[in-house]
């Protein structure tokens, strides 16, 4: 494994980096982004994927590295220290290994869809923790309005935990129009509805619909949507996280399947 050191900001491939860590822009034009630590690394291989550089910090022992560089031999490996690996690393602690890898397109899913649709969902880890709820139930799409947070953010992708390498997505969705053309139920979750998540029928083609954390679903896509349903609540609470909420529904779709 060969590694090539940089010790300056003005090096082209460190500003390429730091544009990816830190401009949405940046990673849409180039349709790449920035893996953060092993896990990622492990689940981006697994997935296919092939990164085109690895990174470590000058603290990390390079002996870890060597398994991922044998299993993409075409990437280029450098080495950064530690002041500047940390200017890349999207958390306060380092794990010490960035990866430069192009967005994956997993297959659509020839299943029954299950798809989950978020609109305006802000926080990146919010949005991550619900991408990895989805693909964890099996979904088969997830449909990301304009207003949402960008997927292959760092921090998004930590939250996803390797969620966006194998779960279909597509963003910068019109959610009214998107929900006119879904040959399916489309179920809004929200509160104070008579109808129960639990007492729907959630075997056939479906989308569950989940608003932004604060201002929650808005009244275009609440009337576009095929019901608006509710989780019970019997405890002393007004609401759920929206994550935990979208996790609750998918599953019960998941546990009706399964029947």
């Amino acid at each position: 494994m060969t590694e090539t050191p940089i010790s300056s900001r003005d090096n082209p491939l460190f500003k390429r980096l730091k544009k990816l860590s830190e401009s949405a822009r940046a990673r849409r034009e180039a349709q790449m982004t920035l893996l953060d630590g092993e896990h990622l690394l492990t689940a981006y291989l697994d997935a296919g994927g092939q990164p085109h550089t690895l990174v470590r910090a000058a603290a990390f022992d390079a002996a870890r590295l060597t398994p991922f560089a044998a299993r993409c031999s075409q990437a280029r490996v450098i080495v950064l220290s530690d002041v500047l690996f940390a200017e890349l690393s999207p958390v306060a602690t380092p794990t010490g290994v960035l990866a430069e890898a192009a967005w994956l397109a997993p297959a659509p899913a020839t299943t029954t869809p299950l798809a989950i649709v978020l609109e305006d969902i802000q926080d990146p880890g919010n949005l991550g923790s619900m991408l990895r709820t989805a693909a964890a139930a099996g979904a088969t799409l997830a449909v990301l309005s304009k207003g949402c947070h960008d997927p292959w953010s760092p921090k998004a992708l930590r939250g996803g935990q390797g969620a966006q390498f194998v779960l279909p997505i597509e963003r910068g969705v019109d959610v009214p129009a998107w929900c006119a053309q879904f040959k399916g139920q489309s179920l809004a979750l929200a509160l104070a509805e008579d109808r129960s998540v639990f007492s729907s029928d959630l075997t056939g083609p479906l989308a569950f619909i989940v608003g932004n954390e604060g201002a929650g679903l808005s009244d275009d896509v609440r009337a576009a949507a095929t019901a608006t349903v509710q989780i019970p609540m019997p405890g002393k609470m007004e609401s759920l996280n929206a994550s935990a909420a979208l996790a609750i529904a998918v599953f019960e779709a998941v546990r009706q399947r399964l029947v």
